[in-house]
This record gives structure tokens, sequence and C-alpha cells, in this order.
């Protein structure tokens, strides 16, 4: 929003500043929700990249093998069940420590900053901008190869999320320095 835009409307910050009275019980709520739903997205991540770490690339490949068999007797040319054959045959295990160490290694930061966020300990804010924030630049670097919707999905949460870490750590640090 343009400073004059600004200055007409009485406003000194951006519209996604503006400190209108607000209910801000309601504010706190969604941001638990949305730290929730990141440490939930984390132990996933966990839970695959454990997957991957003990699961051979033959098993992986026999199992979207036994998926997409039927669906590809009914139709050979079905895209998703192709596409998944196509990538479950190249998945070498190269690539598969490399998902593995990115899972892991992505889940066990995001749950260390989301145990902080929910305890209200004063480091974890500025800590989870930053990961957040190195997080986005490394999805829009994936969605300029990859054009994966889910990659601006995760993103515009990532973004929400960012905003509301935001919110609370001005609150936490008005509160303590309030004492």
């Amino acid at each position: 929003m343009p400073a004059a835009v600004m200055k007409k409307c009485g406003r000194s910050q951006p519209y996604w500043f503006i400190e209108e009275p607000m209910n801000e019980r309601r504010v706190h709520q969604i941001f638990e929700i949305s730290v929730l739903l990141k440490g939930a997205h984390a132990l996933i991540e966990c839970i695959g990249g454990l997957a991957l770490t003990f699961v051979s690339t033959s098993t992986i490949k026999g199992l979207v093998n036994a998926l997409t068999q039927e669906e590809l007797i009914e139709d050979p040319n079905d895209f998703v069940a192709g596409h998944l054959l196509s990538l479950a045959q190249n998945f070498t295990v190269s690539t598969q420590r490399f998902y593995a160490f990115y899972l892991l290694s992505h889940g066990l930061i995001k749950v260390f900053l989301v145990v902080g966020l929910l305890r209200n300990k004063l480091w974890a804010y500025p800590v989870s901008l930053v990961v957040l924030g190195l997080f986005i630049i490394y999805q829009l670097y994936r969605f300029s190869y990859t054009h994966g919707v889910g990659l601006i999905v995760l993103t515009v949460f990532d973004v929400i999320v960012m905003g509301l870490i935001w919110h609370e750590y001005r609150l936490v640090r008005r509160h303590l320095t309030s004492r």
C-alpha cells in the first residue's frame, strides 16, 4: 500500500500490520493451530524420512508397481499411474538417501521450533522466522523447476504462519517489557 494512501487513510503501516482492535485470543488460537499444523507436517516429514531410510529402493519400486499395475492394465496412458511408475523406476539409492536426509532434517528442525514456539521460548520466534524464510526461498527455487502447485500452497501457508509468528512475537516481547 503506497505511503500516500496509508496517510490518507490515517495509517502509518501497511494493512497487514494494522493494529486495529481485534480479538487477540482468536489470533492466538489461530497462531497455535497453525503451529500445531506445522508440527504435524514436521512429524509426517520425519516419518517419511525414516521410512526412506529403512525401506529399500526395490521395495519402493515393488510397492509402486503393485499400486499402479491394475490402473495401467485398464488404461495404459493413465497420467498419474504412468508418472508414479516412471518416478519409481528412476528412483536411485542416492536419490533415496537425499530425500531421507532432507525429510528428516527438515522435519526435526521444524519439530524443534514448534516445541519452542508452543512453550513461548523467546528465541524460537526470530529463529522460526529466519528458518521459515529460508524454507520459502528454497520452495520458490524448487517451484521454478517443478512448477508444483503444492509448493505454492505450502509457501502461502508458510507466509501466513510467519505473519502469525511475527504478531505473536511482538505481543510476547511487549508483555515481557511491561512487567
